[in-house]
C-alpha cells in the first residue's frame, strides 16, 4: 500500500504500522458494494492502470491541500463536497474537470487516517509535556492590559509617594519623601524627629509665595501633597515655629476686641461663650469694622465698612449700613485661603503694614483675582484672620488643638523626647572625698550643680595669662558663651528682629537677643507683649575689674547673658512679662 504524503510519526510508530499491516487484504469483490457490479479480469486490469495514475495525482492534491490548510482556506472549498466515503455530496454536483472514483473506495480512507494521525500526534505531544502553571495569567488574556493598573495593587503598595522640599529660616532645605495622605502635622513631627528638635506642638509648615508676597501657616489637618498641587513653581514650604497657632483658644479676648464682634441673635454668657459661638454652626457671629480694600485690577485703595459672616466677606456700599441691598461680596471662604502680606507697601502700595489677602485656591501667579485688604493695626489684622480660620474650619481647629497631647501618648516612639538619651543616662556625682558617690537627693544634686557652676566661673578668672587675653577671660567669655544659644540671633537689624517675632507668633513672652547696632558692646532684648514688640537694651557695667550685664542700670547685674535670660524667665523684674518662648531657627 502506498504511504506517500504520510507524516514521519506514522512511519516510526510501530502501533500504527502493525495496525495497517494487520489489515486483511481486500479483493476487488469485497470492494464492490451492493449497488456496483463485480468487474471482470479485463476491467480489473484497466482499472488498476487507471488507479495508479489517479491515486498519485490524488495524493499530490491532498499534500498540497494539507500544506495550505493553515495559511489559506482553500482546503475548505476543496474538501467540502467530499463525504467520508470519498464521494461527492448528492446535493452538490462534482466540480468540473474531476473524475468520479466509484470503484477504488479504499484510497480516500487513507487520507482521513493520515489527518486523524496528525491530530492524535499533536495531542500526544501536548499531553506528554509537564503541566507548568502560567505565572502571569493576566498578561495572556486578550482583554487584560499588559501593565498592572493602580486598582490591582494592594492598598499598601497603591499609596503614591511624592518628594517634597522643605526650607528652613536660614535658607537650608531638605527633600522628604511623604505619602499622599500625610498631613502637615505629621510632616512637622517627622522633621522635628529628624532635626533632633524639641516637639512642643508649635512647629508648623508655611506656604510661602515670594512672587505674590503672601504666606500662611498650614492647618494641621491639611494634606501637604494636595496643597502643593495648587502652588506655583516659585512657591515653597517653610519649616517654622508659630507659638500663636492656637493661642486664641487660651486667650480669646486678646484676639477678638469687643467692639469688632457682633451677633445676629442675642448671645448670653458674654466673653465665656465667645469661642463656643464661633465653633457652633447654628450661631451667626460677625466681625465688623473699617478696612482698606484694594480695587480689583487697579492700584488704588478704598476705606470701606466690612463685615465677615459665615457666607463670606462683605463690604457696604453706603457707609456703615448692613442692609442686604447695600452689601457687596468681596470673597468667599470655602474655596479660598487667608494669607498675610509680607511686603504690602512695597509690592502693592498698601496704606499700612498690616495687610492680608483672600486668595482663591485656583490662583497661582495672577494678582488680578487677589482680594487685598489692610487693617489699621496688628490686633485688627489678627482678629480678621483668626475669625476667617474659625468660620472656615470650625471644630477642626479645636480638634487640632486637642489632638497633639493625645497623639503624644499614642505614638511615643515617633515623638522626639524633650531630653536626649545621653542626658537621661547622666547622674550627679560627688568627688569631694577619696571615692566618688552618686547623689540621689535631687535638692542636693541641684545645689551641687550651682556650686560647680560658680566655681567654674571663679577658676576662669584665674586662668588669665599676663600680657595676653585668654579665651577664657571674663570679658571674652561673656561675649562668646551666649552665641551658642538658640535665642541669640547675632548681628541683625531691628526690622529683622521684629519680622522674626511676627513670623513666630505675637504671643506674650516671645523674645530674642541680638547685638546692638548703636553700641557695639551692648545687646538688645526684643520682647513681645500684648501683640506689641518692645526693645530693651542690655548695657555692660564694670565693678572691681569684672564685667557685668544689666537691664536696669546696674541694679541687677549678671556675669553673662545666660544668667540674665535664666533670671528673667523666672522673674518679671523690670520687664512687662516673663520670658516664655524664644525665637529659634533650625537648619534642616
Amino acid at each position: 500500500m502506498a504511504l506517500a504524503g504520510c507524516p514521519d510519526s506514522f512511519l516510526h510508530r510501530p502501533y500504527y504500522q502493525d495496525q495497517v499491516e494487520q489489515t486483511p487484504p481486500l479483493s476487488p469483490r469485497d470492494l464492490a458494494g451492493p449497488g456496483f457490479p463485480a468487474p471482470s479480469d479485463r476491467d480489473r486490469l484497466t482499472n488498476h492502470q487507471e488507479d495508479d495514475v489517479d491515486l498519485e495525482a490524488l495524493v499530490n492534491d491532498v499534500n498540497a491541500s494539507l500544506e495550505s490548510l493553515y495559511p489559506s482556506c482553500s482546503m475548505q472549498s476543496e474538501t467540502a463536497p467530499l463525504l467520508q466515503n470519498g464521494q461527492h455530496s448528492r446535493s452538490q454536483p462534482p466540480p468540473s474537470g474531476t473524475r468520479s472514483l466509484q470503484t477504488p473506495r479504499s484510497q480516500p480512507m487513507h487520507i482521513l487516517a493520515v489527518r486523524r494521525l496528525q491530530e492524535e500526534d499533536q495531542e500526544l505531544r501536548t499531553s506528554s509535556l509537564p503541566a507548568i502553571p502560567n505565572p502571569f495569567p493576566e498578561l495572556c488574556g486578550p482583554g487584560s492590559p499588559p501593565v498592572l493598573t493602580r486598582g490591582s495593587l494592594p492598598p499598601s503598595q497603591a499609596a503614591a509617594k511624592q518628594d517634597v522640599r522643605i526650607f528652613s529660616e536660614d535658607g537650608t532645605s531638605r527633600v522628604v519623601e511623604i505619602p499622599a495622605d500625610m498631613t502637615a502635622r505629621d510632616l512637622c513631627q517627622l522633621l522635628v524627629y529628624r532635626s533632633h528638635c524639641v516637639d512642643d506642638n508649635s512647629w508648623t509648615l508655611v506656604e510661602h509665595h515670594p512672587h505674590l508676597g503672601l504666606e500662611r501657616c498650614l492647618e494641621d489637618h491639611e494634606l501637604v501633597v494636595q496643597v502643593e498641587s495648587t502652588m506655583a513653581s516659585e512657591s515653597k514650604f517653610l519649616f517654622r515655629k508659630n507659638y500663636a497657632k492656637y493661642e486664641f483658644f487660651k486667650n480669646p479676648m486678646n484676639f477678638f476686641p469687643e467692639q469688632m464682634v457682633t451677633w445676629c441673635q442675642q448671645s448670653n454668657g458674654g466673653h465665656n461663650q465667645l469661642l463656643q459661638n464661633f465653633l457652633n454652626s447654628s450661631s451667626c457671629p460677625e466681625i465688623q469694622g473699617f478696612l482698606h480694600v484694594k480695587e480689583l485690577g487697579r492700584k488704588s485703595w478704598r476705606k470701606l465698612y466690612v463685615c465677615l459672616r459665615r457666607s463670606g466677606l462683605y463690604c457696604s456700599t453706603k457707609g456703615a449700613s448692613k442692609e442686604p441691598r447695600h452689601l457687596q461680596l468681596l470673597g468667599g471662604l470655602e474655596e479660598s485661603s487667608v494669607f498675610s502680606l509680607i511686603a504690602g507697601k512695597k509690592q502693592y502700595s498698601a496704606p499700612t503694614d498690616y495687610g492680608f489677602c483672600i486668595k482663591p485656591n485656583k490662583v497661582r501667579n495672577e494678582t488680578k483675582e487677589l482680594r487685598l485688604l489692610c487693617a489699621e493695626d496688628e490686633q485688627g489684622r489678627t482678629c480678621w484672620m483668626t475669625a476667617c480660620r474659625l468660620l472656615k474650619y470650625g471644630m477642626l481647629l479645636y480638634q487640632n488643638f486637642r489632638i497633639p497631647p493625645s497623639r503624644k501618648a499614642l505614638l511615643p516612639s515617633f515623638c522626639t523626647p524633650v531630653r536626649s538619651v545621653s542626658e537621661n543616662s547622666l547622674v550627679a556625682m560627688d568627688f569631694s572625698g577619696q571615692t566618688g558617690r552618686v547623689i540621689e537627693n535631687p535638692a542636693e544634686a541641684q545645689s551641687a550643680a550651682l556650686e560647680e557652676g560658680h566655681a567654674w566661673r571663679k577658676r576662669s578668672t584665674r586662668m588669665n595669662i599676663p600680657g595676653s587675653q585668654s579665651p577664657l577671660h571674663p570679658s571674652t567669655l561673656s561675649t562668646v558663651i551666649h552665641r551658642t544659644q538658640h535665642w541669640f540671633h547675632g548681628r541683625i537689624s531691628r526690622e529683622e528682629s521684629h519680622r522674626i517675632i511676627k513670623q513666630q507668633g505675637l504671643v506674650d513672652g516671645l523674645f530674642l537677643l541680638r547685638d546692638s547696632q548703636s553700641n557695639p558692646k551692648a545687646f538688645v532684648l526684643t520682647l513681645c507683649h500684648h501683640q506689641k514688640i518692645k526693645n530693651f537694651q542690655i548695657l555692660p557695667c564694670e565693678d572691681d575689674g569684672q564685667m557685668f550685664f544689666s537691664l536696669d542700670d546696674g541694679n541687677t547685674r549678671f556675669s553673662d547673658l545666660i544668667q540674665l535670660v535664666d533670671f528673667y524667665q523666672l522673674n518679671k523684674g523690670v520687664l512687662p512679662c516673663k520670658l516664655k518662648h524664644h525665637c529659634i531657627r533650625v537648619a534642616l
